[in-house]
């Protein structure tokens, strides 16, 4: 590597792979935090609420950004992208009691793979194999890794109902994304992320709280204790708020292949606390799995530390990009 290339990740691409390893592991922690909640809470409500919390912790990084003020597509797919979001997270405080957080994070190592398949679909994803490849090897790690909860037999792997709607929450967590580089695109949406962000959150947890409003399950949040309160104030400063603002940080640094190679870490934190909770279950089983998804974050960085070495010469006299 060039002297250039190595003052190009000191500078810029260090921190960055540093943060996300801190948004793979309060992703990781945001599964078990779920499941703490208090059962019979409403989850359209809760989804509301969190989006609330993380919408505020975020106004205040974009008050003067350009674009605050969308246009009216641009008003339309916000509210779209708010509801994938509503969608993934209506579906992980659905199911918190019915799967494990070690199955769910599993489940959501699929959304680099399904958004990869969507963008294709709808033409904003370049077609590339070398990385459709690793993706494919970090999911076979997921399944793996899923094989392993279930003791080594594929006979005790269930796919229940709570499996299946947190399924569609990480198909909806997918879509975020290709709407989102559609909306860029086309010039409906804001260049700067955090605006992209605020609305969709705002007007997520504005229809998701009108959904649950007409459902009639909104007066449940009654039931919530001041523990079930701290934990949605924790989901959505840190799990919403601060894991947005630690990805966009690098995705203003790292190819979007570095950046997605992060969400294969995510299964890692619900399997160390269940090693912690119950450290009969460590065991080799959980060694194959273990091994495709390191090599799949090994190689996709690999790929994105080559990539940015041959954009290094071509990018010389230009400033590091940052966020505003």
């Amino acid at each position: 590597m060039s002297s250039l290339a190595r003052s190009s990740w000191r500078a810029g691409a260090l921190p960055a792979h540093l943060g996300m390893v801190l948004w793979a592991l309060l992703v990781g922690l945001s599964f078990p935090a779920v499941g703490l909640l208090s059962q019979g809470l409403p989850p359209l409500a809760l989804t509301s609420l969190r989006f609330v919390i993380a919408a505020a912790a975020v106004l205040p990084l974009v008050w003067r950004a350009p674009g605050l003020c969308p246009s009216r597509p641009g008003l339309l797919l916000y509210g779209l992208m708010g509801l994938c979001l509503a969608g993934f997270f209506g579906a992980m405080f659905w199911v918190a009691h019915l799967t494990s957080a070690l199955s769910m994070a599993t489940l959501f190592v699929s959304v680099p793979l399904l958004a990869y398949t969507l963008g294709r679909l709808v033409g904003v994803e370049d077609p590339a194999l070398s990385l459709l490849g690793l993706l494919l090897l970090g999911a076979a790690g997921a399944i793996a890794l899923a094989w392993a909860e279930a003791g080594g037999s594929f006979a005790n792997m269930r796919l229940g109902t709570g499996e299946l709607v947190f399924f569609l929450g990480c198909i909806a967590s997918a879509l975020y994304p290709v709407l989102s580089k559609l909306g860029l695109a086309r010039g409906w949406l804001s260049p700067h992320a955090g605006v992209r962000t605020l609305w969709s959150l705002v007007l997520g947890a504005l229809l998701i709280g009108m959904l649950g409003v007409a459902a009639g399950d909104s007066t449940a949040l009654l039931k919530m204790t001041s523990r079930d309160l701290g934990i949605l104030v924790y989901l959505g400063l840190f799990s919403s708020g601060m894991t947005f603002w630690l990805q966009q940080y690098a995705t203003a640094t790292l190819t979007p292949a570095g950046v997605t190679a992060y969400g294969y870490l995510v299964p890692f934190v619900s399997m160390w606390l269940l090693f912690v909770q119950m450290p009969t279950r460590i065991s080799w089983l959980w060694l194959p799995g273990s091994v495709l998804v390191v090599a799949a974050i090994v190689l996709l960085l690999r790929r994105d530390m080559r990539q940015r070495r041959h954009a290094v010469p071509r990018t010389d006299a230009e400033p590091g990009c940052r966020m505003g």
